[in-house]
């Protein structure tokens, strides 16, 4: 383990060197600075903070373990998974940005779409996912510190939660985009040299591979799809990813800033889960719960486990400062009149709550599970805004039966309901029949209830819905069902 003046060295200059990175570009000048940073990031900087942003301290925790207990399957369709969701994201954003081109995010998308009912249930999934993915990152950085050195956990929570709060507050999207950068480029040499002592350590294993773990088989599939739908789904609530579309300088560099976070992310993850199959293939002790990657470093030298503690602060600085942005943006954007000071407040007040859930050590997992299950029941019908013909209470009932019927599949598998309950918030572990039923049921009663209403919707007029969060107050949250209702009355005209 590392002692307790080395852990504190290495936290202190660490986090020094990313508020000084942070606080460097100075401070936003008004509300849209804060929150998109419009139209500033070319395709390299937004690769490197997609990648920055989305390869968290989960890589050293969830990543083995699903390779260590799904063998190949699980490894590569974990490596999809955190690669897919850009392909969405940037498909999905093209179409937003060339419709609302003064736009924020996919939530206010919703407002202007389908009104105040679905915006605020869309709103509460993507802010309840935030805080969950921000509790779970501080909660990591607190476990890595427990295992590897004498530093309190708690004094690594407050530390990370307070200097990311500082630069973010300060400093809004631009200042978490320029940390990213940094972080990005730590990240890849750290990974590397962690990497190759890992790698080569299990290379030199005298017990056989068990290549059951290097057989494809159903569980594993399943594992893979399950992983695809779940990260594809809650990514399209992330709130700073949103924020990242419209940063970006055109479409152009949006595509490219995709296309490398995709290039970048996808042989991290892989890496980082194959370490946990091989771990688990030559009949290394793993642990309860099973962690392989700190098992693995029980034998290491001094200076791999400093390295692991600076690789751990960069992958939670990186993330946690995208969620604390995330979640500010998100609360200023739908409550304008906050302003600037409201917004710095409103990220540490949302990053205070995570951090006090992340003291109790909690397992956050199944919390993370069954938020996914709620954007996967919702999200269709969402993106079925931008199919003309959908309306407003087809999006509510789509998202309603994507619910029930993940409920309906557990009432059936389990044959009551205190089952159907356990299977439906994964009680029992992963499983991809929940995911497939919210996704069907809420597509097809979405497609079925809007094209039974026989409305359309002028989605041109959206982009003169949206407002300035500094200029004067934008329509009311019943836009899109007076959207709706008067384009009816025309087509009836």
């Amino acid at each position: 383990m590392l002692d307790f003046s080395v852990s504190l060295a290495i936290l202190v200059l660490v986090l020094a060197v990313f508020a000084w990175v942070g606080l460097g570009l100075g401070r936003d000048r008004n509300l849209e600075e804060f929150a998109v940073a419009r139209n500033s990031q070319n395709g390299l900087g937004l690769g490197l903070s997609f990648f920055a942003s989305g390869v968290g301290a989960w890589i050293l925790f969830a990543a083995p373990e699903i390779g260590a207990s799904t063998g190949i399957a699980g490894v590569v369709g974990y490596a999809v998974a955190v690669t897919v969701p850009l392909i969405g994201l940037v498909l999905v954003g093209k179409r937003l940005r060339a419709l609302i081109p003064q736009g924020h995010n996919l939530v206010e998308f919703v407002r202007l779409r389908y009104g105040s009912t679905m915006h605020i249930y869309a709103l509460v999934i993507s802010m309840m996912y935030m805080l969950i993915a921000l509790s779970a990152e501080l909660t990591a950085i607190g476990a890595v510190l427990g295992r590897m050195s004498d530093l309190d956990p708690r004094l690594g929570i407050v530390a990370v939660a307070l200097i990311t709060a500082l630069y973010t507050a300060y400093g809004g999207l631009r200042a978490s985009i320029r940390t990213d950068r940094w972080q990005s480029w730590m990240l890849f040499a750290l990974l590397l040299v962690v990497g190759m002592v890992l790698f080569g350590g299990l290379a030199r294993a005298e017990a056989p591979l068990d290549p059951a773990l290097l057989t494809v088989d159903l569980g594993g599939v399943e594992a893979a799809l399950t992983l695809v739908v779940a990260v594809t789904a809650t990514t399209l609530f992330h709130n700073g990813y949103w924020q990242r579309v419209w940063a970006a300088r055109d479409s152009r560099a949006l595509s490219r800033g995709a296309v490398i976070g995709a290039v970048t992310r996808f042989p991290v993850v892989f890496a980082a889960a194959l370490v946990g199959l091989l771990a688990a293939g030559y009949g290394v002790a793993l642990g309860t719960p099973a962690v392989p990657f700190f098992a693995l470093l029980e034998s290491q030298p001094g200076w791999v486990l400093a390295a692991v503690l600076v690789l751990t602060l960069a992958l939670v600085a990186s993330t946690v400062d995208t969620l604390q942005n995330g979640l500010a943006a998100m609360a200023v954007t739908h409550v304008p009149r906050l302003g600037l000071t409201g917004a710095r407040i409103a990220t540490i007040v949302f990053t205070a709550i995570p951090a006090l859930i992340a003291f109790q050590g909690f397992s956050v997992l199944r919390l993370f599970l069954i938020a996914d299950l709620l954007c996967a029941a919702t999200i269709i019908p969402i993106l079925l805004g931008l199919w003309r013909r959908s309306t407003s209470t087809g999006a509510i009932c789509g998202s309603i039966a994507g619910l029930v019927a993940a409920l309906g599949y557990g009432w059936i598998a389990g044959g009551n309901l205190p089952a159907a309950v356990a299977i439906a918030t994964f009680a029992q572990g992963l499983s991809l029949a929940p995911f497939l039923a919210a996704l069907a049921a809420s597509a097809v009663v979405t497609l079925l209830v809007s094209a039974i209403a026989g409305r359309s919707t002028d989605l041109a007029s959206l982009g003169g819905q949206a407002r300035s969060l500094d200029g004067p107050s934008g329509p009311t949250a019943d836009t899109g069902e007076l959207l709706e209702s008067s384009t009816a009355e025309e087509n009836a005209r």
